[in-house]
């Protein structure tokens, strides 16, 4: 891995090319915006943000930090690639590598950390300090947790987890804690809360984007975002007790804050321009975290990445990292001959899932349709799965909606699941309701089995003439 900490990796992404100076936007609104409007062009930047008013020089804010794929190439430390193709070929492979190597990289305390260079507690703690932006015009409040890791441990076994979950200031000390429900850190905290306990909380709201990555993701059960994090970057992470609960936080991080999310204790947190694209969620009682301590380095830099309308500051990333993983999940479901998927960015990644398979056996296409969705890569807030034959980029909307339109029928070809696993971020979910279902559709996309051979031939060039013609009128043809 190329670098260490988030300082050393926007040295690494400016000598890139890719890191934009941003100086004098304001919290309110302004970064938001401006977040939002790059983040949807082409090879967006990432964005520094620094003199922003009210806040002195030095206390800054990075977002869209992994939109493109040589940045996610540096975060990953693989080859650094232009291209999204080459990256996910890259990625093939790695997410088990990562899954069975976690072991082997357990963090490592230390004494000495950088983030206890400034330390606020009791009295002193004021979450205000630090430039929290109102990121979207409806919002209920100011979000310093986008790009957040929220650390809890399980009570029950000692597991640490870390998580991107959405931190709402309410005062100076308190904060909010939105975590859907099936999330660990909310299992985590409803177990401590059914004991009559509060449960300890650590945030670490700046950080190396590989957290970022770790904490986002579906990370196998029983293997901690710190030990998987450790197992991509091939080296333990460094962690440092916390003052108030002892979790460990990250060494290297920018900012922390620390406390307590006790039972009974909640305030009207959001609404919040979710993932999703709306404000699904609206304002709803979620619980607090009572702050105890603050650690930060000097000038320090929160990770902000914000959600919109997709594309946003974070699809780019989870699309292609759950791609990889949910290839690799259909694999050991026993699920032969996938050939490519992909978790579409206009469904947050999560919404719409695309299976491309070498079609071997009756009920192929199925079997990876109802695996896809119901596998833990696939099964939180999915919606729609398409399975399609192996001569159709998974990546390529207008592919997959060819084969869609020309492939399936519809009587025959979308299966449905009832009642699965949803969250009161779904924006099909009325604001009210406690239980979160909803259904989702395999649809079947592929030739027909059972008379593949007789399907009517696709009207294109062959491969090699292709190559030939456009060999030779390369200049005509070129992009």
């Amino acid at each position: 891995m190329g670098y260490q900490d988030l300082r050393e990796w926007l040295i690494a992404v400016n000598e890139l090319g890719e890191l934009r100076q941003v100086e004098g936007a304001h919290w309110r609104l302004e970064m938001g915006t401006i977040t939002e409007l790059s983040g949807k062009r082409k090879k967006a930047p990432a964005l520094l943000f620094d003199h922003i008013p009210d806040y002195p020089p030095g206390f800054r804010l990075l977002s869209g930090a992994l939109l493109t794929a040589p940045r996610l190439a540096v975060t990953l430390g693989l080859p650094v690639t232009p291209s999204d193709r080459e990256l996910v070929s890259a990625l093939e492979g790695l997410p088990t590598q990562w899954e069975t190597r976690a072991k082997d990289f357990p963090p490592v305390t230390t004494s000495h950390s950088p983030v206890k260079d400034n330390v606020l507690r009791d009295s002193q703690v004021d979450l205000l300090r630090f430039p929290a932006p109102l990121w979207h015009e409806d919002d209920g409040g100011r979000y310093i947790g986008t790009g957040s890791a929220v650390i809890t441990q399980d009570p029950d076994t000692g597991q640490i987890n870390l998580g991107t979950y959405r931190i709402m200031i309410h005062n100076q000390n308190t904060a909010g804690l939105y975590v859907s429900p099936g999330k660990h850190g909310r299992i985590h905290y409803e177990k401590y809360h059914a004991q009559g306990k509060p449960c300890p909380v650590a945030v670490s709201l700046g950080h190396d984007p590989l957290l970022l990555v770790a904490a986002g993701l579906e990370v196998p059960p029983g293997i901690s975002e710190y030990q998987y994090a450790g197992a991509i970057k091939g080296a333990p992470l460094r962690v440092v007790p916390g003052e108030v609960t002892g979790l460990p936080i990250p060494a290297d991080a920018e900012l922390v804050i620390e406390g307590w999310c006790p039972p009974g204790q909640s305030l009207p947190e959001g609404p919040f321009g979710e993932w999703t694209g709306y404000y699904a969620s609206g304002q709803r009682p979620a619980p607090v975290i009572q702050v105890e301590a603050i650690y930060y380095r000097n000038d320090p830099i929160i990770l902000g990445c914000p959600p919109n309308r997709p594309p946003h500051d974070y699809t780019y990333m989870r699309t292609v990292l759950r791609s990889a993983m949910l290839k690799e999940a259909l694999a050991k479901a026993g699920v032969p001959d996938v050939r490519g998927v992909w978790a579409h960015e206009a469904g947050g990644s999560r919404l719409i899932l695309v299976v491309a398979i070498k079609q071997r056996y009756p009920g192929h296409a199925r079997q990876a349709g109802f695996v896809a969705s119901q596998c833990h890569v696939g099964a939180y807030l999915g919606r729609y799965v398409i399975v399609v034959d192996d001569d159709i980029d998974p990546s390529n909307t207008n592919d997959v909606l060819w084969a869609l339109a020309t492939r399936s029928d519809p009587e025959k070809d979308i299966d449905i699941i009832r009642r699965t696993w949803s969250s009161a971020l779904d924006p099909m979910i009325k604001t009210g309701v406690s239980a979160f279902f909803n259904s989702r559709a395999i649809i079947d996309a592929c030739r027909p089995f059972e008379w593949l051979a007789e399907f009517p031939k696709v009207s294109q060039s062959s491969p090699e003439l292709a190559q030939k013609v456009a060999q030779k009128w390369r200049e005509l043809l070129a992009d």
